[in-house]
């Protein structure tokens, strides 16, 4: 199963559809099996496709040995004239987002961050605009600021992306992706009450709406997964 670790290893790419009917999810998830299952591109490593829960959509955590990998691939006759016309066609937004890992933190018995259809994690993914100037301290806030996360009942990990390039955005951005037992742990979590969170966490709230410029997410389930040789 893939892992996650901010070494510097790889080009990790995150690409976000979102969509606007469940039915059409269905139709995004066959898609991007297919072409995981299919996948023999010089450079790709792997990639993990993930199902929209709260809103309908997908996710595909994607990692590639370099920048120049992945140009290759947009750049091919595959990919511009079937594979974007065909997620356009179900889709509400594509974005195309290629990052490295700035922070990654698990609790201890859990000895690192992975991510596979057999874990039951719950997933949230998170995207944050925010001025250049600005990027380093919102990855800071994100991700060792929240240290304390790990205390929280029904955490196990939490990735910060910095965000490099893209298509789909304008500008900056970062990208928070954690893990949680269940749905009901991460609602109680984000839905606590201002005067029920503890003043570290207050102090961090505030500092991650002052640096962010917009905010967009979504949850997931990872439904399928496969590394390059498989």
């Amino acid at each position: 199963m893939p892992k996650i670790a901010a070494d510097g290893q790889h080009l990790t790419v995150l690409n976000l559809f979102s969509t606007d009917a469940p039915e059409k999810q269905v139709k995004l998830l066959a898609a991007m099996r297919e072409i995981v299952d299919s996948a023999a591109y010089e450079g790709w490593i792997s990639s993990t496709v993930h199902a929209g829960q709260d809103k309908p959509g997908t996710a595909n955590f994607i990692q590639w040995r370099s920048t120049e990998d992945l140009e290759v691939r947009y750049a091919g006759e595959e990919f511009k004239h079937r594979t974007l016309p065909l997620f356009g066609e179900i889709t509400t937004s594509i974005r195309l987002l290629q990052n490295e890992i700035a922070f990654t933190q698990a609790k201890p018995e859990l000895g690192g961050t992975e991510i596979s259809p057999d874990r039951d994690d719950y997933t949230a993914i998170e995207l944050f605009g925010v001025a250049e100037a600005d990027q380093e301290d919102l990855i800071d806030a994100l991700g060792t600021s929240q240290e304390w996360l790990v205390d929280v009942p029904g955490y196990r990990t939490h990735t910060v992306l910095r965000g490099l390039r893209a298509r789909g955005i304008e500008g900056k951005f970062v990208v928070s992706y954690s893990q949680w037992d269940s749905k009901e742990a991460y609602d109680a979590f984000r839905g606590a009450p201002e005067a029920h969170r503890s003043p570290e966490r207050q102090k961090v709230d505030a500092r991650v709406a002052a640096l962010s410029t917009w905010q967009d997410e979504n949850t997931y389930r990872v439904v399928h997964t496969r590394a390059a040789g498989e």
